[in-house]
């Protein structure tokens, strides 16, 4: 009998440490996304990093700043972090990286994934040069056609 106590204590002991192992991971993406919707309605400045005006990639810095991890400033820099995830597989939190312009290979605009109901209803926190720092839909024709990767930082 007291080694099924024992057994049963020590189940209870590790399952708990996974569940707050998690717990701690959501609460870690929510502030970052937090962070990223108090941007919302900031205009664009290109090397901006404040509320007076922030580019994409200054938007991230700041958001991650939010629970103490430091990340690259640069759109270029910052794909060279974490995991590759697929679209599909991809997770609130997640960084999408677009290519823009007139190269479709180079990575030129990064956002933040802030809701993943499924993967056909997607939105993403940015700051957009035209409209500022917005929280869209990202399962659009112009949006999917031009993204190039999802990495996953935690």
């Amino acid at each position: 009998m007291n080694k099924y106590f024992l057994f049963s204590l020590i189940l209870i002991f590790f399952s708990s440490c996974i569940s707050q192992k998690k717990l701690s991971y959501q609460k870690k993406v929510s502030k970052v996304i937090g962070e990223a919707r108090t941007y919302i309605g900031t205009p664009y400045e290109w090397g901006g990093n404040d509320k007076r005006g922030i580019d994409c990639s200054g938007l991230l810095v700041r958001s991650f700043e939010s629970i103490g991890l430091k990340i690259p400033r640069t759109t270029s820099q910052q794909i060279d972090i974490g995991k590759k995830v697929s679209l599909k597989k991809s997770k609130e939190g997640d960084l999408v990286f677009f290519a823009f312009g007139k190269s479709r290979r180079k990575v030129t605009h990064v956002g933040i994934l802030s809701k993943v109901n499924n993967h056909k209803n997607i939105k993403f926190i940015h700051a957009s040069s035209s409209r500022g720092v917005i929280e869209t839909q990202l399962i659009k024709d112009y949006y999917t056609r031009r993204i190039r990767q999802v990495k996953r930082i935690f």
